[in-house]
């Protein structure tokens, strides 16, 4: 039976591979929307048929876009603020706003279930205790309060439409073209440049592009997702010197990682004001994903090692 899905955020990340993904599967056909007619890519195939929506989406309509469609795959997002801007109001307005507009229209169109790609930082920066979902959420930024407000917002329509929601909280998604810290640390990696985390031995939990697209396609479909909030991840963690040594593997270049102290690195942190910085490369973010196996029958289809070494092969053809 057709599902026809509407994806936002087509044209970010994560929203260029999941088109492809989703595409692929045999039932489902995919309604990518774009900002602009010049992101829209060429010979997207007959189970692709793309939207342009050039208005805010705090205050666009959606009837048109809604038509028809089984899932909405809410993707789109304002994960940075450019300098000047009022990072509060703006993550609001994207963030919130723009989430509920569209929600509440999908529900009113009578679409059955709604997916949002939320983030572990709901859940906090930095642990030493793999996050659940019943982990107290502590959001820290304007960034991942505005997510968090979403993602209540989004139950309580919920409690009061027929329409159910799914929130994904994935952590950092690695894969080819990823940007933010992993980008940065690639590029270091590609020049040969020398760094210093050697021996740092921190746990954390990524997640693969296909690995994370694995589960978004369960959570169209499996009644299990219902109204649920599941964390994403690889199924190991590792460490930061591990995700360097493997991006060198992946690249074809010699790992070339300085043994400094972690102590030490984080002293300087402190003096030049990059303990966030620290926190993000150095820190502990594991991510415990029982739920999703236990309800879900879902399991990562790639290891760390699998996808790490796949999407660097796929960056560099």
């Amino acid at each position: 039976m057709q599902m026809n899905v509407l994806l936002t955020g087509a044209n970010g990340f994560l929203g260029r591979f999941l088109l492809g993904y989703l595409s692929e599967q045999e039932d489902v056909w995919v309604f990518p929307v774009y900002r602009s007619s010049s992101h829209i890519p060429q010979g997207l195939g007959a189970k692709v048929q793309p939207w342009l929506v050039e208005q805010p989406f705090e205050t666009h309509a959606w009837e048109a876009e809604l038509d028809g469609m089984d899932v909405v795959v809410h993707a789109a997002g304002k994960a940075h603020v450019p300098a000047g801007q009022n990072d509060r109001l703006e993550f609001q307005r994207a963030n919130v706003e723009a989430t509920m507009n569209l929600a509440r229209r999908a529900a009113l169109a009578g679409v059955k279930r709604f997916v949002f790609i939320s983030s572990i930082g709901v859940n906090g920066n930095t642990s030493d205790v793999p996050y659940t979902e019943e982990s107290v959420p502590q959001p820290s930024g304007a960034y991942a309060i505005s997510k968090y407000e979403a993602e209540l917002a989004l139950l309580k329509l919920a409690e009061t439409s027929s329409m159910e929601v799914v929130i994904i909280r994935p952590p950092l998604i690695y894969g080819a073209g990823a940007p933010g810290s992993f980008a940065q640390l690639l590029r270091a990696v590609k020049k040969g440049v020398p760094l210093p985390f050697g021996m740092v031995n921190n746990r954390r939990t990524l997640v693969g592009l296909e690995n994370l697209a694995s589960l978004i396609l369960v959570c169209l479909h499996h009644p299990g997702a219902a109204n649920q909030v599941f964390l994403a991840g690889d199924a190991e963690t590792v460490s930061t010197t591990e995700l360097l040594r493997t991006m060198a593997e992946g690249l074809g270049k010699k790992s070339r990682l300085l043994p400094i102290p972690l102590s030490l690195l984080e002293a300087v942190a402190g003096v030049f004001g990059k303990k966030d910085l620290m926190d993000k490369v150095c820190g502990n973010l594991p991510v415990d994903i029982a739920k999703a196996k236990r309800l879900l029958g879902w399991s990562p289809p790639l290891s760390f090692r699998e996808a790490m070494l796949g999407s660097l092969r796929e960056g560099v053809k």
